[in-house]
């Protein structure tokens, strides 16, 4: 029996690639037209790395931090230096748009009578204010964040934070996450998994593969 439904935020339930976009479109910076995908690419890929490394290497800091050096790094790879504009792309990080299909979701948990928690890289401040601007906070039960365990996913210690705070075994949550790397990490763990696999990638070749892999959000509801 299933006691929680525990989601990943960024990238599953929040569209990392927004703030990017958001900005081209804006029209306020010219320059990124062109080159924000990429940017966004090089922004996310690099937030990831940070957070595996800095787990190996013991040396933690915030999320927001992390997400504030990857796109520092980001920026420079593309030579494209405004302090202005940097600004603006960490202002709109901080309020990202939800994904159309996470209310859906959501509310197909809570119809079930489960309670839907995030469990996230995202520290306390940062997730907070992230799903009050998508206006998705009545929707879930705990903001549950790395920043109470000092290390990344997808360390064990993470994914414990779930089975603490519903007083659970691993095969009583169910973990959705747009990462593949990260429902096999769950998967590892114990927990159920459904893979959001919004990007049509492969299969990680890492043990426990997802127990479902659904295209978005919207068959979440199928697996409950």
């Amino acid at each position: 029996m299933i006691k929680a439904v525990l989601f990943d935020a960024y990238g599953t339930l929040l569209n990392v690639d927004a703030a990017a976009a958001q900005l081209a479109s804006s029209g306020k910076f010219p320059e990124l037209q062109s080159c924000w995908p990429e940017l966004a690419s090089i922004w996310r890929t690099r937030q990831l790395n940070y957070t595996w490394l800095r787990s190996l290497s013991g040396s933690y800091k915030p999320f927001w931090e992390i997400t504030s050096d990857a796109l520092d790094y980001a920026m420079e790879a593309l030579s494209l230096s405004n302090a202005e504009m940097r600004d603006a792309l960490l202002k709109l990080y901080r309020e990202l748009a939800a994904y159309e299909d996470a209310v859906m979701a959501l509310d197909a948990v809570a119809t079930k009578g489960l309670p839907a928690a995030v469990l996230s890289n995202g520290n306390h401040d940062m997730l907070e204010t992230a799903f009050r601007a998508a206006g998705l906070m009545d929707k879930l039960d705990a903001l549950l964040s790395v920043e109470d365990v000092g290390i990344f996913k997808p360390a064990p210690q993470v994914y414990q934070l779930g089975l603490d705070r519903y007083q659970a075994k691993p095969e009583e949550i169910l973990f959705v996450s747009s990462n593949g790397w990260d429902a096999c990490a769950a998967g590892q763990f114990g927990f159920q998994t459904v893979w959001a696999n919004r990007a049509q990638m492969p299969v990680e070749r890492l043990p426990n593969a997802p127990d479902h892999i659904v295209s978005d959000l919207r068959a979440l509801a199928q697996h409950l």
